[in-house]
């Protein structure tokens, strides 16, 4: 292999042992990576089967600058955290077309799962920049799988897929240029009709007062109070003496309701949700002034939050305490839904009347012109966004108590109902109810069936349904 670089020899190395490694694992149990970290909020049954560990397939195998108008790419292992492709991306001048919120989500777990960000108004979802994909299969192959070609069924079906067609072990992915700085504007809007019809501007030019929009998302704090955060890349600081830091003391998302511009480096604007997990780290004291000074800096992030609320999941040792203090128990509601934007303003003043959660967050996305996958209006059929569809994904993360004579899942059941009468999606990650088959109807199961069959015939793979309503 004279000329090859050394990292790409590794790599293809790692895909010939991670072939072998599923081969060596008992036919007759169930398959599940071995990983360390997960932004999963549902509860998984337990197994004491052998974990795959595909951990070879982290980091930038090759970055490959972009030529003749076309786009600079970048050959990724599927286990690579975004923190850890912003940090190996933005020396070279570049990041992902979108980078999910939280630190430790994975690039094959944006694609197999969903990933958005406030560049998905203009830069859709993950999947739609990625260019190819090398997937193990439940078969135990490795196919190399493309828009067009002999895999193109599983191109198009492994988005919302959970897992349950197989992983990604490495994809090719387009980038774009980075700069230094984002200056935000936080433009606040009296009611939730006002905010969406600046959302549905915003989304139809990419400006605001005659400004460049790069990245567009916002928070609902009630009813009558709610921001947009207009982010545009930037070499300077605009006139600031220095970037704002909101990794220590400083929250961010209370900038937003007294700042009307700010400046960030690009590194800490890519991460300025995870330090607070967006306003969650409220619920473990780390926005208490004295709890936050004796918090370590590098221990405010997500990750960490997370292992705290797995410990709870476990254990449920505040579950007990609040049984003891006679308070109700509390029922989970941790979601995101993609919501048409004509029905957005409908759907938040009905949530904020019906769930007792605020904030909420708001990220506008609509799916890319020129998206990989070809065809029709509803090109990833695991989640049928349609192409000319403006969205806007609604996002609330808390418990509610349960009421005296309802049951826990209630609250979700609802939104879950309100979510499909709008026309909207809801995202897998967390809690889901849904029967068999409306679940099919809504997740593409006509298209599904035919591609899990051919690539996992032997269920290696527990289905999608198994995955995301029955925890397995």
């Amino acid at each position: 292999m004279d000329g090859v670089p050394a990292r790409v020899q590794e790599h293809e190395r790692a895909l010939e042992q991670a072939k072998r490694a599923y081969a060596a694992l008992p036919p007759d149990r169930p398959v599940r990576l071995a990983k360390r970290t997960s932004n999963l909020f549902r509860t998984r049954s337990a197994t004491d089967a052998p974990g795959l560990d595909l951990s070879a397939f982290r980091g930038v195998v090759e970055v490959r600058p972009g030529r003749d108008g076309a786009p600079a790419t970048a050959l990724v292992g599927g286990l690579t955290t975004y923190e850890q492709l912003v940090d190996e991306l933005l020396p070279h001048g570049f990041v992902p077309l979108v980078v999910p919120q939280l630190r430790t989500i994975t690039i094959g777990g944006a694609v197999t799962g969903l990933g958005i960000e406030a560049a998905s108004f203009r830069n859709g979802l993950p999947h739609e920049s990625v260019l190819q994909m090398r997937i193990l299969t439940g078969d135990g192959e490795v196919v190399t799988a493309t828009p067009d070609g002999e895999h193109a069924g599983l191109f198009r079906t492994f988005p919302n897929s959970y897992g349950s067609l197989g992983y990604a072990l490495d994809l090719l992915i387009e980038l774009e240029p980075a700069r230094p700085y984002v200056a935000l504007r936080h433009v606040r809007f009296d009611s939730l009709e006002a905010l969406t019809d600046a959302i549905g501007d915003v989304m139809a030019s990419q400006t605001w007062d005659g400004d460049r929009v790069d990245f567009l998302d916002g928070v609902v704090f009630g009813a009558r109070e709610a921001y947009l955060t207009l982010g545009r890349w930037t070499d300077t600081l605009e006139g600031q003496p220095r970037p704002s830091d909101y990794t220590g003391s400083e929250i961010f998302y209370r900038s937003i309701q007294t700042r009307r511009t700010d400046v960030l480096t690009a590194h800490d604007y890519l991460w300025r949700w995870d330090t607070d997990w967006f306003w969650c780290s409220r619920a473990f004291g780390a926005q208490n002034p004295t709890i936050r000074r004796l918090w370590p800096r590098d221990l405010l992030r997500s990750d960490v939050y997370w292992k705290i609320v797995a410990f709870e999941n476990r254990h449920r040792v505040m579950a007990r305490i609040d049984r003891i203090r006679g308070l109700p128990e509390r029922e989970r509601v941790v979601q995101d839904v993609e919501i048409p934007l004509e029905h957005t303003a409908e759907f938040v003043g009905w949530f904020l009347r019906e769930v007792p959660i605020e904030p909420v967050w708001l990220c506008p996305v609509k799916l890319r012109p020129d998206g990989r996958a070809p065809g029709d209006d509803t090109p990833w059929p695991l989640y049928p966004m349609r192409r000319d569809e403006p969205y806007v994904n609604v996002g609330f993360w808390s418990t509610v108590p349960i009421e005296p004579g309802a049951s826990d899942g209630d609250v979700n059941r609802r939104i879950e109902a309100e979510v499909t009468r709008l026309g909207g999606h809801k995202s897998l990650y967390s809690d889901a109810y849904y029967d068999e088959g409306t679940f099919a109807a809504l997740y593409g199961g006509e298209e599904y069936a035919p591609v899990k069959h051919r690539y996992d015939p032997r269920g290696r793979f527990p289905t999608l349904y198994e995955k995301a309503v029955q925890a397995r």
